[in-house]
């Protein structure tokens, strides 16, 4: 198999894995700063990705429209943005640390609704590498091997701080290591499965490549404004999180650009 298909496929699954061990290295009471610099840092890392990995390849991809290839990235990411908001109502779901459930009602448990908010978050992420490699394998040259691995590897080193975000509150709150190890890591596999089904529709993919890189971008973004910047601004660690996600940031751009 292509190196760049098996790293799209198992780069950001890993960060995620290993960043849930972190609940066998830890202690049971989380820092709550410590959840807000790795919130930031992420953070970082998604936006970044989205517009140097996604967004500007999106506009490239489209450059024969002259002036107006901004247009498949502009309707791509409100698109983008729409269908997460969709998701975000119509599954019911319960982020960590959050005392009341989202969307509709449901007679779920908890551990379930975590895993479900998780796999929401993760759905973006899968969908942008899927984009990209099927880009890589059956475009016409736009995206290169290095930037679907820059891509895969950003994700994955953001995606270390998420599987810790996921799985330390759990552990915090009274969750076994092993379950909310468990729970971080079923989270992480909605991404290469993404990826896979992203690779299996490469012929529908092709033909609005554009539109699907700036849709994965607004996805993503989306998680970042409705999940990740509110926990990066509770209980007075605004700093704290500003500067860990420009440290997010400035890791996810130099990467595209060296490798890319």
């Amino acid at each position: 198999m292509d190196p760049v298909v098996l790293a799209g496929l198992f780069l950001p699954f890993f960060g995620t894995t290993f960043g849930a061990l972190c609940v066998f290295l830890m202690k049971k009471d989380v820092n709550p700063r410590l959840c807000i610099c790795l919130s930031g840092f992420a953070s970082g890392v998604m936006v970044a990705a989205s517009v140097w990995s996604l967004l500007i390849p999106a506009m490239e991809n489209a450059a024969p429209m002259g002036r107006l290839c901004f247009v498949p990235a502009v309707s791509g990411l409100i698109l983008g943005f729409l269908f997460l908001l969709l998701i975000d109502r119509a599954i019911p779901h319960l982020h960590a640390g959050s005392g009341s459930a989202e969307g509709p009602q449901t007679h779920l448990s908890s551990t379930a609704m975590l895993t479900l908010a998780v796999t929401i978050h993760n759905l973006p992420e899968g969908l942008a590498v899927g984009v990209a490699v099927a880009g890589y394998l059956y475009g016409n040259g736009e995206l290169s091997a290095a930037a679907v691995i820059s891509l895969a590897l950003g994700i994955a080193i953001q995606n270390f701080p998420e599987g810790a975000i996921i799985s330390l509150p759990l552990q915090g709150s009274g969750m076994s290591k092993r379950r909310a190890f468990r729970t971080g890591f079923l989270s992480g596999i909605v991404e290469p499965l993404g990826v896979g089904f992203t690779l299996l529709a490469a012929p529908l993919v092709i033909p609005a490549l554009p539109y699907l890189l700036s849709f994965a971008a607004g996805a993503m973004l989306y998680v970042v404004v409705e999940e990740l910047v509110p926990e990066m601004a509770r209980d007075g660690g605004e700093n704290a999180g500003v500067l860990c996600f420009s440290l997010g940031f400035s890791l996810m751009m130099a990467l595209d650009v060296a490798l890319g």
